[in-house]
Order: structure tokens, then C-alpha cells, then sequence
């Protein structure tokens, strides 16, 4: 039997689209997000920009081409992106700026901005993008942190996945306070403190951890800047960071990035031990939520009991990040 279709819209917000180091100077590629087919390149100079994909003229892809530098994409042409199919050439903004073989510019394009432009943050190590379904401009800023921008921290390590579900079913889980216990068995029940305020989310949680030691108590802090951008810091075992991005592909599909990093010590980063059990700790937890995530339905009003979390609060506060009316 196939999985209902989520009843979730995809929420509006800045999410990641490619890790920065993944796209040079030069490159391009098509990506599908958000429900769309796009584009995403970097200019000469060095800009990242995402493009709805397809030419206004015939309908060609601009994704997909014979680019020198990578193989794939459409070429690049100092600040323009030029589709494979008859060379139009795109600026960042998504106006046409030439057509090599007209002598003057057709008019449903000439001064017209005929491809949506996404507005792109580079922090983090990462490339968000903000997605509205109406259009709307960025109503807040992408947060910066300090532990993905500093040399005191390991590189970080990446981690991919893509699940059939939505974004809000996997958001969910922080305020789900008893599956931490019967999904990945945890010694105890976690003391959750969730706070919201505007479009923030803030969380601790704490828990005795179980490990060949004996029981250890251990915390979670995470903090969410609306659906898409935010991190974890675990402590007890061993301090780790972990920027957990969910990226929307359509409604009913995520593209799960989790990258970790952990505090150098003496100058170096520490391999092995328990700074790799846990953050192979926390990836296998997220292959346990996985079934389930991809299994269920979405009860909008359900059955809870004093013992579950503040599920309530958290959806009340996640329903502010859709365009329309959702019925939480």
C-alpha cells in the first residue's frame, strides 16, 4: 500500500541547498527543491545562485549541459549562466541580458525578469536559500555559529539522507519527549524545557545515557531559526555540535544533511573513541526514526496523554511558516 500523501504544505523559510565548498566557481547544476525544478551555479566572481530552471524561450533546462569545469550544467559566462540549447545568458537576478543571434531583444523578456531569483546566504560552511510559495521577501536572517566558522573546531562530517516525509513530521520529534525512550532507548524519560518565541525554537533536554562506563547524564540544547536552519549541541559524552538541515524536495519528500563537528583539542582533532560513538549514536537514531517517519499518517488531532511533550505548543508555533491556513 502506498504511504498517504502528507497533508503538510512545505513550509516557507531559508533552507540548505549545498554544502560551499560542493560548488566552485564556474559550476552548475540542476537540484530539485521546494516542488521545483532549478538551477543552482556559481558565477565567476564567486556568487552562488539559484534560478528557476527552465529557458523562457523553448523550455530547455539550464541545468543540463556540457560545462568544461564540471562536466554537467549549464556554462558559465562571467556573471551570466548561458543555456545549452541557443546561448541565451541569465544574470543572478534571472533577466535575460543577450541573445547572440537577435538583433534586438524579444520583448517578453527585454528589461523583464523572466526566471524567479532565490535570495542565497553563504554561512556555515552551507548555501541557504529562502523559499517563499508566494514570493514573499525574507522575514528574518539566517543565524551564523560560531562553532561551524571556527579553526578551534574539527572539519566537519557529513552525513546524507533523503526520507519520504515532511519537514514538520521530523521537526516533531524534539517535542516528542516518550519516543526518545521506546524508539531509542534511552536510560530515562528526557526533561524537556521548550521555548518559542517568534520564529525561534529553543530546547534542553536531559538524560541519562547508558554506555560501558555506567550511566552518564547527559543534555541536548537545540535551537531552531524557523523550519530550516538550526543546530544541536549535545553534551556529557563527549561535546558535539550538529547543524541537522532539512531541506523540502516536494511534499512529500526531505533532504536530510546532518554535519558534526567537534572541539580540537590541543590544536588537533580527535579521531575515534567516543567522539565517533556519538555521533554514530545519533546517525543511527535517525535510521530508527525512519520506518516510522515514513510509515505513519498525520493525525491532526490526536490522542495525547500528560506524558507526551509539548506536541501541542510545537505545532501551534510551527504553523506560523505557512503561507495558508494549516489546520494543526
Amino acid at each position: 500500500m502506498a504511504k498517504p500523501r502528507p497533508p503538510m504544505p512545505i513550509p516557507f523559510g531559508w533552507f540548505v541547498i549545498s554544502y560551499a565548498d560542493e560548488l566552485k566557481p564556474g559550476d552548475s547544476r540542476a537540484v530539485q527543491y521546494f516542488g521545483k525544478e532549478l538551477v543552482l551555479f556559481r558565477t565567476e566572481s564567486g556568487r552562488p545562485v539559484l534560478l528557476d530552471a527552465y529557458c523562457p524561450h523553448l523550455g530547455a533546462h539550464l541545468g543540463y549541459g556540457i560545462n568544461e569545469s564540471s562536466g554537467q550544467g549549464g556554462r558559465i559566462e562571467g556573471e551570466t549562466i548561458v543555456c545549452p540549447f541557443h546561448a541565451w545568458k541569465f544574470d543572478p537576478e534571472g533577466y535575460c541580458t543577450e541573445v547572440p543571434y537577435a538583433k534586438k531583444m524579444p520583448p517578453k523578456v527585454d528589461g523583464k525578469q523572466c526566471l524567479t531569483s532565490y535570495p542565497l546566504v553563504e554561512d556555515n560552511q552551507v548555501i541557504y536559500a529562502w523559499y517563499h510559495p508566494k514570493g514573499e521577501a525574507p522575514k528574518w536572517e539566517v543565524e551564523s555559529f560560531p562553532e561551524a566558522n571556527s579553526e578551534d573546531w574539527a572539519p566537519l562530517k557529513r552525513f546524507e539522507w533523503t526520507f519520504k516525509t515532511a519537514c514538520q513530521e521530523m521537526a516533531e520529534n524534539g517535542a516528542d519527549s516518550a519516543h526518545f525512550r521506546y524508539v531509542h532507548q534511552t536510560a530515562t524519560f528526557p526533561e524537556t524545557d521548550l521555548r518559542y518565541e517568534d520564529h525561534f525554537s529553543n530546547m534542553v533536554q536531559r538524560a541519562d545515557m547508558e554506555t560501558p562506563r555506567g550511566t552518564i547524564k547527559g543534555s541536548i540544547t537545540a535551537r531552531s531559526i524557523g523550519p530550516g536552519q538550526g543546530y544541536t549541541k549535545f553534551a556529557g559524552i563527549a561535546d558535539t555540535f550538529l547543524m541537522g538541515n532539512v531541506t523540502p524536495v516536494d511534499e512529500e519528500t526531505v533532504h536530510v544533511r546532518f554535519a558534526f563537528t567537534q572541539p580540537k583539542v590541543d590544536g588537533q582533532v580527535k579521531e575515534g573513541g567516543v567522539n565517533a560513538a556519538i555521533v554514530k549514536d545519533i546517525c543511527k537514531q535517525l535510521d530508527e526514526d525512519r520506518p516510522i517517519w515514513e510509515n505513519k499518517i498525520y493525525r491532526p488531532d490526536p490522542a495525547l496523554c500528560d506524558g507526551d511533550g509539548p506536541i501541542a505548543k510545537f505545532r501551534k508555533w510551527y504553523s506560523q511558516f505557512y503561507a495558508e491556513p494549516f489546520t494543526q
